[in-house]
């Protein structure tokens, strides 16, 4: 499974351009799990395949935070495994932040 397509590339801004958006107002274009780890991508750089967006940690929930994450790393891990360490939601549509169904 491809963690980034075309459709996905097509859909996020760039790094930056939702700055001035306020955060329950961003898009969230695609969505990786692993564990009890969610990462819900807004912006992304196709070039450095760095990505922005919301990480929710559900073992510790007041460590969930806005950051960047690098889905290059999240390719590395999966392809040193015979089986994908972290996934996309494959299902997922985009959605305001606002409206995602987070515990938080």
């Amino acid at each position: 499974m491809k963690l980034i397509t075309k459709e996905i590339i097509d859909r996020t801004p760039a790094l930056y351009k939702t700055d001035n958006i306020p955060a329950e107002e961003k898009v969230v274009t695609a969505k990786f799990f692993s564990g009890s780890f969610t990462w819900y991508m807004v912006e992304y750089d196709p070039d450095e395949k760095l990505a922005f967006g919301y990480v929710q940690n559900d073992t510790s929930p007041l460590d969930s935070e806005w950051g960047y994450f690098s889905i290059r790393e999240f390719e590395k891990h999966n392809s040193s495994r015979s089986f994908p360490l972290i996934e996309r939601d494959l299902y997922f549509e985009p959605i305001k932040f606002k409206d995602l169904k987070l515990d938080h």
